[in-house]
């Protein structure tokens, strides 16, 4: 059974682009459509903090995930969970592949920074394996076996270091809240609409195949973003979900 959205609604938007008055349109256009709004690293390493205030930092603004993936020494990802504290996300990741230690400094240094600044700490998940990856993608790097496999390795490590939960392939989403309970985010890109082209993802379902498999939340790119009219898209995926 799909937990309900922690947000207005399930979709997220990937605003996946270096251009800041673009994203700024797409935001302003999608805000009263869709649950909230994703800014990743392309967007991150152009602008920063301020590009992102820009975008979602406005009262009554989307709500924000900031989806840089940190990955890197326990004490280096805490600095970085606590730099990002100010843009007020409502969701952070991290590579559940840094390690446990690496998650739960992250996850301390987020409490800890929210409680200072007096905001309401982020929902804090972990990438799993990146739906751009399959099996023999994965051999490459050094770890065997099926994907699924490596996906709840990593999924249990993340609840066991006291995270929120983690981004996952649609594919796996059912097996994870099985596994998780009915409490864990399941954040799930490579999410296409049937009318949608699949692109470079190659782990890929419907919004509602998605919701029905067990994910929470659903991140939506390029089918709402690259389209002739990105508003009429994003009230096509979330009328669809209705359905």
């Amino acid at each position: 059974m799909p937990t309900p959205p922690v947000f207005p609604n399930p979709v997220f938007v990937a605003l996946d682009t270096a251009d800041l008055e673009q994203a700024r349109a797409w935001a302003r256009a999608l805000a009263p459509v869709v649950g909230g709004v994703k800014l990743g690293l392309e967007f991150f390493a152009a602008h920063g903090a301020t590009g992102v205030r820009a975008v979602a930092g406005a009262e009554g603004g989307p709500p924000l995930f900031l989806d840089l993936k940190f990955h890197d020494i326990p004490n280096t990802v805490a600095g970085a969970v606590r730099a990002v504290a100010p843009l007020a996300p409502a969701i952070v990741n991290v590579h559940a592949a840094g390690g446990r230690a690496m998650m739960a400094a992250a996850r301390d240094a987020a409490t800890e920074a929210a409680d200072r600044l007096g905001v309401t700490p982020p929902k804090l998940i972990a990438v799993t394996v990146l739906t751009s990856l399959d099996a023999a993608d994965l051999t490459t790097t050094g770890v065997p076996g099926a994907v699924a496999d490596q996906v709840r390795r990593l999924a249990a490590l993340a609840v066991a270091a006291g995270l929120d939960g983690v981004v996952c392939s649609p594919h796996e989403a059912a097996v994870l809240r099985a596994d998780l309970g009915p409490d864990a985010l399941l954040v799930t890109p490579g999410v296409r609409p049937a009318w949608a082209a699949t692109g470079d993802q190659k782990r890929v379902t419907t919004p509602a195949e998605a919701l029905a498999a067990g994910a929470s939340h659903l991140v939506v790119g390029r089918p709402i973003t690259q389209a002739d009219d990105p508003a009429a898209a994003a009230r096509r995926v979330v009328a669809d979900l209705a359905t």
